[in-house]
Order: C-alpha cells, then sequence, then structure tokens
C-alpha cells in the first residue's frame, strides 16, 4: 500500500506543474491544447497495448465508465487551459485548486458521512482565499487582462474545481475499472477536443521551442502521466493520505510560478494560498477526527 500512494503522490507533484507549463505553452486555443496534450497522454498506454495486446480486452468497461472518464478529462482541461489563457496564472491556478476542499465537503455529505462545523469553516476559509485573488484586480499581471477576460478567467478556474471534485467523487462508484482504461479516455477527449477545435477555433502553434517544450511536458506529465498514477494510487493506496496530500498542490503550483519568475511574490498571493490550503486542512479534520479507528 505504500508503494501505492507514493506513486498516487507523484501525481500531485506533476500537477503542481500544470500552472507553469501552461503558461508557458504560448497561445494555442484551448480545445487544441487539450487535443495535442491528450495524444500525447496517451502513448504510455498505447505502448504498454503494443507491448501486451491481450490487455486491450480492458479497454471493455460499461458506458457510465467511459462517460465519466472522458467528460471529467474533457470537460475540467478545457476548463482549465481557458482560465489560464484569460486570468493571470497563479490567480486562476489557486481558484482551481479549490477541489481539493470541495471533494472534503461533497464525501461529508456521502452515505454513512455527517457534516460538519470544521467542514462549513474550511468551506469558508477556502473560499476567502479564492475571494481574495478575484477582488484584487488591480495587482500586477492582472492589468494585462480585460475586464471581461478576468470574469472569464475566473469563472472558468471556477468550474474547474466544481468538475474535478465531481468527477473524483462519482469515479469511487467505478473502483474496479483497470487503470488501462485512462488510456482510452485520453483518446477519445484528444479526438473530442480535435472535433471541437477544427469547428470553433483557428489553428495557433508554438513559436519557439521553449513553447514546443511546455507543451510535450503536459501531454506526457501532469495531462498524461498524471492520470495514470493518481489513478492507481487511489484504488490501491491509502486514499485518506492522498486526498490530505493534495491539499499542497496550490501551495507547490504557486511557488513553482514564482520560482519561474511567471509570477511575483506578494502577501496577497501567501494569505490566499494560506487560506485555500488551511481552509481545506481544516474541513479534512471534521472528516478525521471523531471517527472509529479499526482495532
Amino acid at each position: 500500500m505504500t508503494r501505492a500512494t507514493l506513486i498516487g503522490f507523484s501525481a500531485i507533484l506533476m500537477w503542481s506543474l500544470l500552472a507553469l507549463m501552461t503558461a508557458a505553452s504560448g497561445k494555442m486555443p484551448p480545445f487544441q491544447m487539450s487535443a495535442v496534450c491528450f495524444a500525447i497522454g496517451a502513448l504510455p498506454g498505447l505502448l504498454l497495448f503494443a507491448v501486451k495486446p491481450e490487455r486491450m480486452k480492458l479497454l471493455r468497461q460499461p458506458a457510465p465508465v467511459w462517460i465519466l472518464g472522458i467528460v471529467g478529462l474533457f470537460g475540467y482541461h478545457f476548463l482549465y487551459f481557458t482560465a489560464l489563457r484569460n486570468a493571470p496564472a497563479a490567480d486562476a491556478s489557486m481558484i482551481a485548486y479549490l477541489w481539493p476542499l470541495f471533494i472534503v465537503l461533497g464525501s461529508a455529505m456521502l452515505p454513512g458521512e455527517k457534516l460538519k462545523a470544521a467542514h462549513i469553516l474550511g468551506a469558508l476559509a477556502g473560499l476567502a482565499g479564492a475571494g481574495l485573488i478575484v477582488s484584487a484586480r488591480s495587482t500586477e499581471g492582472a492589468s494585462a487582462f480585460s475586464e471581461g477576460q478576468l470574469m472569464i478567467g475566473y469563472g472558468a478556474a471556477l468550474a474547474c474545481a466544481f468538475f474535478w471534485s465531481g468527477y473524483s467523487l462519482i469515479s469511487r462508484k467505478f473502483g474496479s475499472a483497470p487503470t488501462d482504461v485512462v488510456t482510452g479516455f485520453c483518446l477519445a477527449t484528444s479526438l473530442l477536443s480535435l472535433v471541437c477545435h477544427l469547428t470553433l477555433e483557428t489553428t495557433v502553434w508554438p513559436d519557439t521551442a521553449t513553447e514546443w517544450l511546455a507543451i510535450a511536458g503536459l501531454g506526457l506529465l501532469p495531462v498524461g502521466a498524471a492520470f495514470y498514477t493518481w489513478d492507481y494510487g487511489v484504488k490501491k493506496g491509502n486514499i485518506q493520505i492522498l486526498g490530505v496530500a493534495s491539499y499542497s498542490a496550490p501551495v507547490l503550483s504557486t511557488l513553482v510560478l514564482i520560482v519561474a519568475g511567471f509570477t511575483e511574490p506578494s502577501w496577497r498571493i501567501l494569505i490566499a494560498c494560506l487560506l485555500v490550503t488551511g481552509g481545506a486542512l481544516i474541513a479534512v479534520s471534521g472528516s478525521l477526527l471523531g471517527k472509529k479507528q479499526p482495532a
């Protein structure tokens, strides 16, 4: 179980690079970005199928499994790429990373669980952190975007949080589905994104080698390998530990952006980071405290 938990934690580390790589990827529109990245993300699974073709039979899963996987991956990343195209990277990333908090709140309302005061307090703290970001539009970085762009970016980022938390909570019903099916999710998401791109967008390719590397990195890591390792970790590892560890994602993501020079360090970001992460930890304490431990 420890090995599987560590494998699952690697997904969190990869997701902390998502905002940086997206910000460095140039001006590729969201559907095109999704099509390219998920095509790259499917490569590890396709390689495994080429080596062990008998595993392709594992792709035969019930329709609800496919619908959840495709809608979850396609919807979240379209919204995320839209958010980072229309708002400062650190701001959009912090709002999108409300998803761990929403998972805690959602799981507290599942059968056998109760919504406690700690859950409500944690939710208020997290929302205060997101509100601090949205209300401080005059800060450096936000001035590069119009008022309309900021509203689209912040709205898409908040939708991201609801989308991924909903996907994660519903996926608990399909714990028996093998990780191999993630390859199918990636391919289907790539094809769906391509259709949407050709219908709705103008093709824009990267201008520099750095932008190409960022897109390749997105497809190989946070939009690729992370889904395989997260799927394996939550099914075979300690999901409670992984849930708590996921609250480090917004902190890591913001620190990476600051170190890479995409965002300036500020008290606003620090306080928002503490509110979102602290709110999530308060909320998870409501789920862990008072639970009976197995004998």
